[in-house]
């Protein structure tokens, strides 16, 4: 519903397959029939009305039989008929008969029942016809001193409309509901007639305003909102009036409505940029969030604080609030809690670090408590991150989290272990002085780490970083100690034949365990069935994932062996140890290659991993310092370049966003003195009351408006062929999460069309909110009909039609149009987003829908076919910039983009450039889309296939 349009007060359900009923029985029904008789008429009578048919026969039979009649039911259903019914004849003249329905009216505003008098007064509210109302004008004004309160508010709203609509009938109206307001005691009649003092005689509602000023906190939450508002436009209009009405909403934040507190922290913002009234405001906002229980309201006022913290000055004063704004982590939803660890990360200094490092750390450790809920891994891989932020921003914090965090490298949730190691993995290089207190934590959790992936990063780390000869001790025995005993094919191959052997060598175990896990005790028989499954639990953890089958970890094993054993007999100079630790690495290495090649494991070793460990006794039988570079100055020198390049990108982008908030003032631009300019060049900015409203109807045409290629034009979709009887075009405003079709339509011919009826169906997740109603169109007459349709996911959506009409006079069937498709663009619900490595290979894995798209395409060059692909799908490229930059004839990147409905979409780009077929040949490969929903994933593949060629404008 556009600003243009009439309001709609009514809304009336029509059932379609119901017949017309003829105007005879009508009249029978309306002259002779029972109270329900007549209900059911004169409910079928408004409904033909409103579809367009003329039934003047029928007004004075409803008046004579009908109006006198005192059931509330027809009463109510008069007032519907009243407004809808023809009230003037075709010259603009008004008919005879409604003076008696004048009449009528005038007896129902003296009527005792409060209901009839109240519906009465609101339907003279949608009244436009003035020689109507001035008969009533006595009547309307008694009821503002009726007792009831439902019949003095409606009775305002009357005044208030026929006031704006015809001045001359009620000249004194805001004299008059001054004197109401003044003397009235009920909420909503005293907030009507604030409403509507503001919107006719602003100063006498600003003169009230000062009488009732330091009462304000006492009044009602409804006339509050309304004063909240009146100050807000008053100072917006004159800033000089700002000193008088700034205590009363300071005085409003302390209101018991949160609705109120909400407005009134809204509204200080903008009159005032003093930090007391910023900071007065968030704390306001900060309250509402812990005390509101609906996590939408949670996350609407958090938007206004982060908002709040865009504003340069603003930051400063929030900075003092991050230890409140971390109150808001209590709330459960993991939304709420993302955003505030964000907007608390955004605003930390050195002043607030350590406070706020003390609560993430308490944080961190509750959810080891807490009893497992489906979010508990993501809130604590969220604040592992937010910590491994603040430890990277402040060094001096480091030695405070780590020891904390490396107690999770043991937990069973591998994302969060996996973001302790990545922290972890770029503290121990980056501050020398933290590397002892990281090696002797990370060989207290090495035994108890649960899944390989951890093993494997936490073998790395100490195989590159343990320098000291009583540190690559410690490492040796905790692998040998993760191993079991040695070789490992022998000792397996006793436990399976030997089950003596096995007994001995685990001989306190069976006496301790004489009851079972479910509390019963057991005989021999169940005791020697439970063996295999205790072996099993006996086996430590690096031998558990060899017989498993995964040999990546033994391979990365044999490089921590290496490099440990090059380092040491660097370090150590005696020959005898030197030679004895160099043997036990490589009697380690040759035993886990001996057990990838036997049968007992689940799987067999790969090539790859036999390559590696063969590589690695290569290595070590021969010493050559040439290896010895490589293996323990080569690997450290690449992570070293690896987070020089993370660093200086995160760097990059933070000096991007500091550029897009600090607001540049050009040389030559004017300076404004408030003294000196004139009261109408004040209003710089635009009024947020308005601006909410237009919002809210779907009408923000701003954007549409700077741009000139982004016009209503360049969306009109044409519907049907010029020669066609009826013409039309559509105008399709996508507005979030529903469409507006503003369709014209144009009679072509030079009949009357009668019932044209525009009748829409969808296809795809889109929902006709309601029919269009039927229109009459005169000989090449036009109109604009409006229908919303709400989008509920992202696919591609149609939306089909036709217009169906019956000519004036002719007997044939009705007419038919057949409309084109209007087809919706994903494209509108696409926006770009990012996500880390690990999330992307998580939902690569877990997305069931694959749609596989062949390059096809006249674009030559590999990076301005990715560029191409990314401006006209909405993703993000997710891969470096550095990793795409050079020519090597073929590329890899991943696109990641979110839409509006909160549904990811993946997409791997794999493209090469066949160089034997010269150098105009157009860039091949395919692209992987992967998404959860089917829908998703084939109309970005349809979208890619449709715009993969690049055209010459």
């Amino acid at each position: 519903m556009t600003a243009a349009e009439n309001v709609c007060y009514t809304l009336i359900n029509v059932p379609s397959d119901s017949e017309p009923p003829s105007e005879v029985s009508l009249k029978t029904d309306l002259e002779k029939g029972e109270i329900k008789a007549k209900t059911e008429a004169l409910k079928k009578v408004i409904i033909m009305i409103l579809n367009g048919e003329k039934l003047p026969g029928l007004l004075m039979t409803i008046i004579r039989f009908v109006l006198p009649l005192q059931d509330h039911t027809i009463k109510k259903l008069l007032l519907v008929f009243w407004e809808i019914v023809p009230k003037t004849t075709p010259d603009g003249k008004l008919l005879q008969e409604m003076i008696l329905v004048c009449d009528a009216y005038r007896k129902d505003l003296q009527h005792p029942n409060e209901f009839i008098r109240g519906s009465t007064l609101r339907f003279l509210c949608k009244l436009k016809e003035s020689e109507l109302l001035e008969p009533l004008m006595p009547a309307i004004r008694a009821c503002l001193e009726h007792r009831h309160s439902y019949v003095r508010r409606n009775a305002v709203l009357a005044i208030y409309t026929i006031y704006r609509n015809f001045e001359h009938l009620i000249p004194d109206a805001p004299e008059l509901i001054h004197d109401f307001l003044v003397n009235e005691k009920d909420a909503s009649c005293k907030r009507n007639a604030f409403m509507m003092l503001i919107h006719a005689d602003q100063d006498r509602a600003l003169d009230y305003l000062s009488t009732c000023i330091d009462q304000v906190h006492t009044f009602g939450d409804i006339l509050q909102l309304v004063i909240v508002e009146l100050i807000y436009k008053v100072c917006h209009a004159n800033p000089s009036e700002r000193a008088r009405f700034i205590r009363c909403i300071y005085n409003l934040l302390q209101s018991s409505s949160p609705a109120v507190k909400y407005e009134a922290a809204g509204t200080l913002v903008t009159l005032s940029s003093a930090p007391t009234a910023i900071k007065a405001a968030a704390q306001c906002y900060i309250d509402l969030i812990i005390k509101e229980s609906d996590n939408n309201v949670k996350l609407i006022v958090l938007d206004r604080l982060i908002e709040l913290k865009e504003h340069p000055t603003h930051e400063r004063v929030l900075q003092d609030l991050v230890m409140d704004i971390l109150r808001v982590l209590s709330t459960p939803d993991l939304e709420v809690r993302k955003k505030t660890l964000q907007l608390a990360l955004d605003l930390v200094s050195s002043r607030n670090v350590e406070e706020l490092v003390i609560v993430l750390k308490k944080e961190v450790i509750k959810t080891n408590n807490v009893t497992e809920h489906e979010d508990t891994d993501k809130y604590r891989q969220l604040l592992v991150r937010t910590l491994h932020s603040c430890s990277v921003r402040f060094p001096d914090m480091a030695a405070n989290v780590i020891p904390v965090l490396m107690e999770f490298l043991s937990d069973t949730n591998e994302a969060a272990a996996a973001d302790v190691l990545e922290f972890v993995r770029e503290a121990i290089q980056r501050f020398d002085n933290l590397r002892p207190l990281i090696i002797e934590k990370m060989l207290e959790v090495f035994h108890a780490i649960k899944t390989v992936k951890i093993y494997r990063g936490a073998l790395w780390i100490l195989g590159e970083y343990c320098s000291t000869k009583e540190d690559i001790q410690s490492v040796m025995t905790e692998v040998r100690r993760s191993l079991g005993e040695i070789p490992i094919v022998d000792n397996e191959i006793k436990k399976e034949t030997g089950e003596v052997k096995q007994e001995d060598e685990v001989s306190a175990a069976p006496a301790q365990k004489l009851v079972t896990e479910m509390g019963t005790y057991v005989t021999q028989s169940a005791l020697s069935s439970s063996r295999p499954s205790k072996k099993e639990e006996d086996r430590p953890p690096l031998r558990g994932f060899l017989m498993d089958g995964d040999f990546y970890v033994a391979a990365s094993l044999a490089t921590t062996l290496t490099k440990v054993a090059l380092r040491y007999v660097a370090i150590v100079q005696d020959k005898k140890k030197q030679n004895s630790f160099v043997a036990e690495a490589m009697l380690i290495m040759v035993t886990v290659l001996h057990l990838g090649k036997s049968s007992l494991p689940k799987k067999p070793i790969t090539d790859d991993d036999v390559d590696r460990i063969s590589l690695c006794l290569k290595v070590l039988s021969e010493c050559s310092p040439l290896m010895n570079d490589i293996f323990n100055k080569e690997c450290r020198k690449s992570l070293s370049h690896m987070l020089t390049v993370r660093l200086e990108e995160e760097k990059l982008s933070q000096k991007k966003e500091s550029e897009k908030r600090n607001v540049t003032v050009q040389a030559d631009d004017p300076i404004s003195f408030m003294q000196l300019t004139a009261k109408n060049e004040m209003t710089s900015k635009e009024d947020q009351f308005q601006l909410s409203l237009l919002a809210a109807m779907g009408n923000t045409q701003r954007k549409e408006a700077a741009d000139p290629l982004a016009s209503k034009l360049n969306k009109v979709t044409q519907l049907t062929g010029f020669s066609d009887p009826v013409y039309a075009e559509a105008y399709v405003h996508v507005n979030q999460y529903d469409i507006v079709l503003d369709v014209l339509v144009v009679n072509q011919t030079s009949d009357t069309l009668q019932n044209c009826t525009l009748e829409l169906a969808t296809l795809g997740d889109l929902k006709l909110v309601e029919k269009p109603s039927p229109l009459t169109l005169a000989p090449h007459d036009f109109a604009n009909i409006k229908a919303n349709v709400k989008v509920a996911s992202t696919e591609n959506g149609i939306i089909f039609g036709n217009i169906v009409y019956d000519v004036s006079g002719a007997a044939s069937d009705r007419n038919c149009v057949v409309l084109s498709d209007i087809h919706i663009d994903i494209m509108d619900y696409i926006q770009p987003a990012s996500c880390t490595d690990a999330e992307f290979r998580q939902m690569w894995a877990e997305f069931e829908w694959e749609n596989k798209v062949t390059v096809n395409t006249n674009i030559t060059d590999l990076n301005e076919y990715l560029q191409h692909i990314l401006k006209s799908t909405n993703m993000k490229c997710l891969t470096p910039e550095k990793a795409l930059s050079g020519f090597c004839g073929f590329m890899a990147a991943n696109l990641y983009a979110r839409s509006i409905f909160g549904e990811d979409a993946l997409a791997n780009v794999s493209i090469e450039k066949p160089i034997h077929l010269g150098p105009e040949a157009p860039v091949n490969g395919h692209i992987r889309i992967r998404a959860k929903s089917q829908g998703m994933a084939l109309s970005l593949g349809d979208k890619i296939n449709l715009s993969q060629k690049k055209t010459n404008i």
